[in-house]
C-alpha cells in the first residue's frame, strides 16, 4: 500500500486547503480530526508525513508528537502553529518535530515543506534498510567496495593477511569481518594492541606463563595463542613489536609451536593470525626495526584500508549510522544534519578518520542544541570564525568525461546535468535528486538576481514564481546580493 501524508487539525477549511494542494501534486492524503483517532490507525497503518495542528480540542499536537516519536522516531512531523504559539510551540518540538509551519501559512510553503519531509522519509528508510543490512561495515566508495570484494575473495581461507591504513580507518572492523566469513567463525576472535602493553608483560599476553616465570605469577596463565585457538588472532600495530618478541613471533609462524614464559613443553599453535598497522613496514625493515623474515611471513595477501578523506561519499551514511548509534546508547532521538552541515563536515581532512567521525556524533549527540544540526552547532575547533553556510566541496560540480554514448548535443547544459548525475550514480551517492536540485535552484536564482541587479521581486516575475517562493528560496540556499525592496 502506498503511505500517505496524515493532516490533523480540527479545523475544516485548513484541512480542505492542505487535501487539495497536496493532491494537485500527486500525493494521497489522510485527514483526522483529533489526535486520538490519529493513534487508533497507527495500529493498523503508518504513514509518510504526518502533519499535524498544535492546539485542538482533546489531545494536543505535542501530545500527539511525543507519542509518535516513542513509536515511531524516524517519522516526519510538522507542526502548525498561530503565531501566538510560535515561542512554546519552537521550544516544545525541537526535540522531534522535523519542522514547524506557522499559520496563516502561504499554500505553495507548506506543500515545499511536505515536499521536504517526504523525502527525508525516503532517505531515512533507505539508511535504516542499509545500516541493518550493512550492520559490520558501513560504506559505497570504489575503495570500499575493493575491500569488501577483498574480503569475499578470502571467505573460505585462513591465510595471514596484513592490514594497512590510517589510525582509526576500521582496520579492525576488517579484521573481525575476516573472522566471520571465514571457516572459523564458530571458534574465537582474539585481539590485541602490541603498542598498548608494556613491553615487559607483552610476551606473557602473547604467550601465556607458567606459575612463578616471574615475580607476581601466582597461576600459570593461558595467553593470547592459546584463547584463539583453533580461531582467529589479530595482532594490531604490529609495527610496534619489540624486536626479540618478533622473533618469537616469527618462529610460531615458522613451526607452529611455542612455549609459555617460564614453560618447558611445547604447544601446539592453531591459530589464523591477522596483523595490521599504520606504519610503512617497509621502511621499518629498511631502518632495522622489524625483521624482514616476519615481514614476508605477514605479508602473504595484504589488505590497504582507506582513510576517510579517500571515501567523502561515506561520511553522510557513516554520520547517519553514528547518530542513531549513539542516540540508541543514551535513550534519547537520534540528531540530523542539515545539508550545510553535511557539506561542511564532508569537507573536513579527519586526520583521525572513522574513529574522529564516530566521537563527532558522539558529541553532537550529547552537545549540539536542537534536533537539526547547523554548522554552528559544531565544535568550535572545527568551525572558522565567521563561517555559517559554507558551499557545498567543489567536487560536487566537477564533471567526469562525457558518456560516450551520451544523446545530448555537445555544450548543451543538459549535457553538463547528465555528467553530474552519472558521477554521483558512479560514486553510489544517494538523495541526488535533492542535491541536484538545490544546487539547480540556487544557479538560476543566482543568475536572475544578477539580471535583475538584486531585485528579488522583479527576478520572481521573470522566473514566474511568487514573491513568497523567491524569498524563502534565498533564505534557504543562503543566497547573498539581494536588494531590499
Amino acid at each position: 500500500m502506498k503511505k500517505t501524508i496524515w493532516i490533523v487539525d480540527d479545523d475544516d477549511s485548513i484541512r480542505w486547503v492542505l487535501e487539495k494542494a497536496l493532491a494537485r501534486e500527486g500525493f494521497v492524503t489522510r485527514s483526522f480530526v483529533n489526535p486520538d483517532d490519529v493513534l487508533v490507525v497507527l495500529d493498523e497503518e503508518v504513514p509518510q508525513v504526518l502533519v499535524s495542528d498544535i492546539r485542538m480540542n482533546g489531545a494536543s499536537g505535542l501530545d500527539l508528537l511525543q507519542t509518535i516519536k516513542q513509536r515511531l522516531p524516524s517519522l516526519p512531523v510538522i507542526i502548525m502553529t498561530a503565531f501566538s504559539d510560535l515561542d512554546s510551540a519552537v521550544a516544545a518540538f525541537k526535540g522531534g518535530a522535523f519542522e514547524y509551519l506557522a499559520k496563516p501559512f502561504d499554500l505553495s510553503k507548506a506543500v515545499e515543506l511536505i515536499r521536504r519531509a517526504l523525502e527525508e522519509s525516503d532517505r531515512e528508510t533507505t539508511i535504516e534498510q542499509i545500516v541493518e543490512v550493512e550492520t559490520e561495515m558501513l560504506g559505497h566508495a570504489p575503495a570500499m567496495q575493493e575491500v569488501f570484494r577483498a574480503i569475499g575473495r578470502l571467505s573460505q581461507s585462513s591465510v595471514t593477511v596484513l592490514i594497512t591504513g590510517e589510525s582509526g580507518s576500521g582496520k579492525e572492523l576488517v579484521a573481525r569481518a575476516l573472522h566471520k566469513h571465514s571457516p572459523r567463525f564458530n571458534q574465537p576472535f582474539i585481539a590485541l594492541n602490541t603498542a598498548a602493553i608494556p613491553k615487559d608483560l607483552l610476551e606473557s599476553e602473547l604467550f601465556g606463563h607458567e606459575r612463578g616465570a616471574f615475580t607476581g605469577a601466582q597461576a600459570s596463565r593461558r595467553g593470547r595463542f592459546e584463547q584463539a585457538e583453533g580461531g582467529t588472532l589479530f595482532l594490531d600495530e604490529i609495527g610496534d613489536m619489540p624486536f626479540d618478541l618478533q622473533t618469537r613471533l616469527l618462529r610460531v609462524l615458522s613451526d607452529g609451536h611455542f612455549y609459555r614464559v617460564g614453560g618447558h613443553q611445547p604447544l601446539k599453535a592453531n591459530v589464523r593470525l591477522i596483523a595490521a598497522t599504520h606504519q610503512h613496514l617497509e621502511e621499518r625493515v629498511k631502518e632495522g626495526a622489524f625483521r624482514e623474515d616476519l615481514f614476508h611471513r605477514l605479508n602473504v595477501i595484504r589488505l590497504r584500508v582507506p582513510s576517510l578523506r579517500e571515501r567523502r561519499e561515506d561520511i553522510p551514511l557513516l554520520a547517519k549510522h553514528f547518530l542513531i548509534q549513539s542516540a540508541k546508547q543514551l535513550g534519547v532521538d537520534a540528531k540530523r544534519l542539515s545539508d550545510n552541515a553535511l557539506h561542511f563536515i564532508a569537507s573536513l581532512d579527519f586526520p583521525g578518520n572513522v574513529r574522529q567521525l564516530e566521537n563527532l556524533c558522539n558529541w553532537i549527540t550529547v552537545m549540539a542544541p536542537g534536533q537539526v544540526v547547523e554548522v554552528n552547532d559544531l565544535p568550535s575547533e572545527l568551525v572558522p570564525v565567521g563561517v555559517t553556510t559554507p558551499s557545498p566541496p567543489a567536487s560536487v560540480f566537477s564533471l567526469p568525461p562525457a558518456p560516450t554514448n551520451s544523446y545530448l548535443s555537445d555544450g548543451s547544459w543538459h549535457l553538463v546535468l547528465a555528467r553530474e548525475t552519472d558521477r554521483l550514480l558512479q560514486l553510489g551517492e544517494q538523495d541526488i535528486m535533492t542535491q541536484l536540485g538545490r544546487d539547480f535552484e540556487s544557479v538560476v536564482i543566482k543568475s536572475a538576481l544578477r539580471h535583475t541587479h538584486g531585485r528579488k521581486n522583479e527576478a520572481a516575475i521573470r522566473l514566474g514564481i511568487g514573491r513568497n517562493t523567491i524569498s524563502r528560496k534565498i533564505q534557504e540556499l543562503s543566497i547573498d546580493g539581494v536588494k531590499e525592496e
